[in-house]
């Protein structure tokens, strides 16, 4: 069986193609990663790929995780202006068999492939067997997923749009944010306040509350952590309270789902401001829950610092999707 699989991203794609049995073990032929803005559809860029791995084979199913509602096999994506069929791709790429997932399902997926030098623990509290898990993270846009473990240990991944539900402020500072954001955008999701997408709107904002004037051109989160780190206040008042909404949002999935089994953190914002996430102020903010505190104090979250998380995980369920013979479906084993 020769397998791609991808991890596609408002800003980068993540590609990879395996060999093998699908009962068995896969071997990896050619991995490579793409500014996914660099192509105007999935098709030019899977083209593109397929000619950069160079292989004599034709690969025999593809398996892309994808952001946004996966209601069916036709989806335009969240982030990214794209639609992407299923029917489509098998036509034009010569693909028997190909399946969509939701991006974070991936992502849930992946951690069943993490050593300990992939994590690193915010809150060190001792993990249940067979407990519920949680992942979320900031990248272009914010995912969430659970997992929940069946009677053979075994973990089934349910993808959520928990992004999406309406922002609500901790303090005065992010109550002021949420009225800014409302006249800009009318609907406020955490995702508006969480995200790599979000860096250029929390600035702009800091800069209004520093009586500064406003920037000439988007600022994104590499270019905040420069100026932060070359002195300007603004840009540090602005990592300060993305990393105040995200320990929030974190202390908020922690309520939701009670994720004793571990609270996953992803997504490339997280990996690039890891010494933040790291600081007190960001469990700080986590644990800011009135009286349900101690909730988020026992439960055990960790920093994903790998990268290929998503695609690793869509290499695991496309293997088990194909061993099947069965299209993937919105829940799987992991």
């Amino acid at each position: 069986m020769e397998l791609i699989a991808g991890d596609i991203g408002g800003t980068k794609s993540w590609l990879a193609w395996s060999s093998g049995e699908a009962e068995g073990a896969m071997r990896l032929r050619f991995e490579k990663v793409y500014a996914s803005a660099d192509f105007a559809s999935a098709e030019t860029l899977l083209r593109q790929f397929i000619g950069d791995a160079r292989q004599a084979a034709r690969p025999d199913a593809l398996v892309l995780a994808l952001p946004g509602p996966q209601h069916a096999q036709r989806v335009t994506l969240t982030n990214l202006a794209w639609t992407v069929d299923v029917g489509a791709l098998q036509a034009a790429l010569g693909i028997a068999r190909v399946h969509f997932i939701n991006d974070f399902q991936a992502a849930a997926a992946g951690v069943a492939t993490l050593t300990a030098t992939d994590l690193v623990a915010l809150n060190p509290q001792p993990a249940e067997p067979d407990g519920v898990r949680a992942i979320t993270g900031a990248g272009t846009g914010l995912g969430l997923a659970f997992m929940l473990a069946d009677g053979t240990g075994h973990y089934r991944t349910f993808a959520t749009e928990g992004g999406h539900v309406d922002f609500a402020p901790a303090n005065p500072l992010q109550a002021r944010l949420l009225e800014h954001l409302q006249d800009e955008y009318g609907h406020v999701s955490w995702e508006r306040v969480v995200s790599g997408s979000a860096m250029n709107d929390l600035y702009r904002f800091c800069c209004i509350e520093h009586e500064r004037p406003q920037p000439d051109a988007p600022a994104d989160g590499a270019a905040l952590v420069a100026r932060a780190e070359s002195g300007e206040a603004v840009a540090k008042a602005a990592l300060d309270l993305f990393v105040d909404l995200y320990g929030a949002w974190v202390g908020n999935v922690a309520l939701l789902y009670r994720p004793q089994g571990g609270l996953f953190i992803a997504g490339g914002v997280s990996v690039h401001l890891q010494a933040r996430m790291r600081s007190p102020r960001f469990m700080a903010a986590a644990v800011d829950k009135g009286r349900m505190r101690g909730v988020v104090e026992h439960t055990p979250i960790f920093l994903v610092t790998s990268s290929r998380l998503g695609v690793a995980g869509a290499l695991a369920l496309g293997q088990q999707a194909m061993s099947r013979g069965r299209r993937a479906a919105p829940e799987h084993d992991q």
